[in-house]
C-alpha cells in the first residue's frame, strides 16, 4: 500500500523529520516583559508537537532586544537564555517532534514601541508604514553588531540542542527591508541592485555557517513576491518572483538547508496571512495601533469610521484574491524548480487532499500551518484517523492575530465553539501547567 504523502519521512541535509507538516511561526505575548521565557511558552508549543506536527517552527525569537517587535516575547539574546530554549526543545522532543528556531529582528517593523529605544534599525530612515513608528537606516557598525548577533543567536540555539534556525527574511521584517526594492533606498554597498540588497541576509548565512559549522540545520524563509502596493497604490511594488528566484539561487549556493516560501513586504498583509481583515475585532483590542507611531490619526480616521472601515475591508478583499488555502503554491514551485534544498510552503492549508497534491505534484516538500493548527491543535492526528479536513475548519478570520496583541493567542471565532466558555477555555489552557506549580 503506497505511503501517505503526508506521512512519508523528510530528509534534509543535516535533520529529518517524521512527517510533512510543520508548525509554522506564530506569536503570543506569553513570556517575561525582559525577554525571558516561562513555561506559558513551553506549554504553547508542545500543545502542537503533541498533536502530531513533524517539526515546529518557533515563534518570533528576536536575536536583540531592539529587534522584537513587541515586548514578552521569549529572545536569545544572550547565554542565560540557553538553559528555557533547552528545556522547551526537551519538552517538544518528547513528542518526537523537532524544533527550529527562528531568528528574527523586527527592524522597523513593530507592534508595540516598547521602552528601551526610541527608533528602530533599518535599511531606511522611512518610518514603519502602519503605525508610523520611526527608524534610522543601519551604520556598516550596526550591520555587523547585527550579523554577529543572528550569529551568535544561531549559536546559542545549538548549544540548546534544538534541531536547527531559520532566518526570518520575509513579512517585512529586517531582511525583506534590505531585499525589498520597495523599501530599501540606500546607496551604499547594501542597497542598489539586487545583488547588493541581498548582501545583508547572505552575510549572516556565512556568519553562522562560520559560527556554528555546515552540520547544523539553517533554513531561511522568504517572500516570494512583495506586493508592496497591495493596498497603497502610490507605494512601489517592490520585489518580483524572478528575483527572488535569484536570491533563493544564491542562498543555495550559500548553504542554506530548506527554503521557506511566503510572500508580502510587510505584516499583516492582505496575502499574508491570507483572510479577512476583522477590523470590528481590531478596534476592541489593538489600541497601540489606534494611539502610537506617527499614523494614528490616519489609522483612526481609517478603522474607527465605517465607509472607511468598509472601503478598506473591500480593498484588502482584492488584493488578496480568491485563493486562500495554497496561496503561495505557484511561488513555491517556481522557486523549487531552480534550487536543490528541499521547499516548505506557508499559506492557509488544512485540507489534506490539498496538501497531498502539494508534494505529489512537486510544488513543494513539505507545508507549515499557523491558524488552522491554533484552529485544531490535532490537525495532523485527524489526517492520521482519515479526515479528509476538520469538521470545525478555521475559518481565515484571522481574530487570532488582531488579538494576540493585548490577550492570549488562541482561535477566538466563537462559531467554531458550543460555547463562549468553551472558546475561552481553550484559549486559557496554555496557562496550564502554570508557571509556579
Amino acid at each position: 500500500m503506497p505511503v501517505d504523502p503526508i506521512f512519508e519521512p523528510i530528509a534534509f541535509r543535516n535533520l529529518s523529520v517524521k512527517n510533512r507538516i510543520f508548525r509554522s511561526n506564530v506569536s503570543g505575548r506569553f513570556d517575561n516583559y525582559d525577554g525571558s521565557g516561562n513555561q506559558a511558552r513551553i506549554n504553547w508549543e508542545t500543545k502542537f508537537a503533541r498533536g502530531g506536527v513533524g517539526a515546529i517552527v518557533s515563534s518570533f525569537v528576536p536575536v536583540t532586544i531592539r529587534g522584537r517587535i513587541v515586548p514578552n516575547y521569549a529572545t536569545v539574546d544572550c547565554d542565560a537564555r540557553i538553559p528555557f530554549w533547552r528545556a522547551l526543545g526537551n519538552a517538544v522532543h518528547e513528542h518526537d517532534c523537532r524544533f527550529i528556531m527562528q531568528l528574527s529582528h523586527g527592524g522597523r517593523q513593530r507592534d508595540i514601541p516598547g521602552i528601551e529605544y526610541e527608533q528602530g534599525w533599518s535599511a531606511t530612515e522611512r518610518d514603519e508604514p502602519l503605525h508610523g513608528f520611526p527608524c534610522v537606516a543601519m551604520t556598516r557598525a550596526q550591520i555587523d553588531e547585527t550579523v554577529a548577533a543572528f550569529a551568535a543567536g544561531a549559536r546559542r540555539a545549538r548549544a540548546a540542542d534544538l534541531d536547527g534556525v531559520e532566518l526570518h527574511a520575509a513579512n517585512g521584517y529586517l531582511f525583506t527591508q534590505f531585499l525589498s526594492s520597495a523599501i530599501n533606498d540606500r546607496d551604499d554597498d547594501y542597497g542598489g541592485p539586487l545583488r547588493q540588497r541581498a548582501r545583508f541576509l547572505l552575510e549572516v548565512v556565512a556568519a553562522i555557517r562560520a559560527e556554528v559549522g555546515t552540520d547544523f540545520h539553517l533554513q531561511v524563509k522568504i517572500s516570494a513576491e512583495d506586493h508592496n502596493d497591495a493596498i497603497d497604490r502610490n507605494e512601489k511594488p517592490g520585489n518580483t518572483l524572478e528575483e527572488t528566484v535569484e536570491v533563493c539561487k544564491w542562498l543555495d549556493a550559500a548553504g542554506v538547508d530548506a527554503i521557506h516560501v511566503s510572500s508580502g513586504s510587510y505584516f499583516p498583509h492582505p496575502r499574508n496571512p491570507a483572510g479577512e481583515f476583522p477590523v470590528d475585532e481590531l478596534v476592541k483590542t489593538y489600541d497601540q495601533l489606534l494611539s502610537s507611531g506617527s499614523h494614528a490619526l490616519r489609522n483612526y480616521l481609517l478603522f474607527r469610521l465605517e465607509p472607511t472601515q468598509r472601503l478598506f475591508e473591500e480593498r484588502w478583499e482584492k488584493a488578496r484574491g480568491d485563493r486562500i488555502e495554497g496561496i503561495n503554491l505557484p511561488a513555491a514551485k517556481a522557486i523549487k524548480a531552480v534550487v536543490g534544498v528541499p521547499i516548505l510552503c506557508t499559506g492557509g492549508f488544512q485540507t489534506a487532499e490539498v496538501i497531498r497534491e502539494a508534494i505529489r505534484q512537486q510544488f513543494c516538500d513539505a507545508v507549515t500551518i499557523a491558524r488552522p493548527l491554533i484552529a485544531n491543535n490535532d490537525l495532523v492526528q485527524q489526517f492520521a484517523a482519515g479526515m479528509g479536513r476538520p469538521a470545525r475548519p478555521c475559518t481565515y478570520c484571522n481574530k487570532c492575530l488582531v488579538n494576540a496583541v493585548e490577550n492570549p493567542l488562541g482561535c477566538y471565532d466563537q462559531t467554531r465553539f458550543d460555547s463562549r466558555e468553551a472558546m475561552i477555555a481553550q484559549i486559557m489552557s496554555v496557562f496550564t501547567p502554570a508557571p509556579f506549580e
